[in-house]
């Protein structure tokens, strides 16, 4: 059956408003799935949780699991198809490095007199990405996202897979980002999103979910400029799965 129609083919009030209920319905249950602890405990406290879960056994599993869900591959594809192109960079920063994912990426298509600065909250996982990586090149730094340890205008690319939803407020470490960022830097942003899926994510990971209008907007407002979004797949497209993944660029003006 076919669904009715205003004379000019938008959808009723009526359908207007049911929809509405049923995303409401749909919102408050991302909610009751999502982790809470974040929006909980103060900062401090929560990044010590943070730390606990990737010291721990679910830490040791990272690599596992990015493999198992084929994140890995589909990232190496990404940047091998140069649909984020690490061309020209000369100082790149791999934020939250975990067990290497990125970085073993970045060893693979980055030029080879790129200098790599990869830094995690977590000194265990750093230990267990030079294991994993088995290379001298990359720097490994113990860094808190909130506070980085680095000049600004340091770095003219980076890359931020699947750290920033380990801050209650993305502000925090978007502005820590934008300041050690050179004008025209590109950054690789891959986060979780609020949907199904995320809320999953976010009751393993203890992490939070963003909302992709609104994390827009607030990068606008700290001058990082939504450039792209990218998709592993067509069918990731579609579904609109995979989390957000867009490339960034920072403006000129100062922040």
């Amino acid at each position: 059956m076919l669904k009715r129609t205003s004379s000019h083919g938008t959808a009723t009030a009526a359908e207007r408003k049911h929809g509405a209920g049923r995303a409401r319905r749909k919102k408050g249950l991302h909610r009751l799935i999502e982790d809470q602890i974040c929006q909980k405990v103060s900062y401090s406290e929560y990044r010590e949780t943070v730390r606990d879960v990737y010291d721990g056994p679910r830490g040791a599993i990272l690599a596992t699991c990015s493999m198992l869900s084929l994140h890995i591959a589909l990232g190496d594809r990404l940047l091998r198809e140069r649909r984020f192109d690490l061309r020209g960079a000369r100082h790149i920063l791999d934020v939250g490095s975990g067990a290497g994912q990125i970085a073993r990426h970045l060893l693979k298509y980055a030029d080879p007199e790129a200098e790599i600065t990869c830094f995690d909250l977590s000194w265990e996982m750093l230990r267990r990405a030079r294991h994993r990586l088995r290379s001298n090149r990359p720097r490994f730094v113990v860094a808190d996202l909130s506070v980085l340890p680095f000049a600004d205008a340091s770095f003219d690319c980076v890359t931020c897979g699947y750290v920033l939803e380990h801050l209650p407020d993305p502000r925090v470490g978007l502005s820590e980002l934008a300041r050690v960022m050179m004008p025209g830097a590109k950054m690789l942003l891959l986060t979780t999103e609020d949907n199904l899926s995320g809320a999953w994510t976010s009751r393993i990971w203890r992490c939070r979910t963003y909302n992709r209008q609104e994390l827009a907007r607030v990068c606008e407002e700290l001058g990082l400029e939504w450039r792209k979004e990218l998709w592993y797949t067509r069918m990731h497209k579609v579904l609109r799965a995979g989390g957000i993944c867009v490339e960034i660029v920072k403006g000129n003006a100062e922040v």
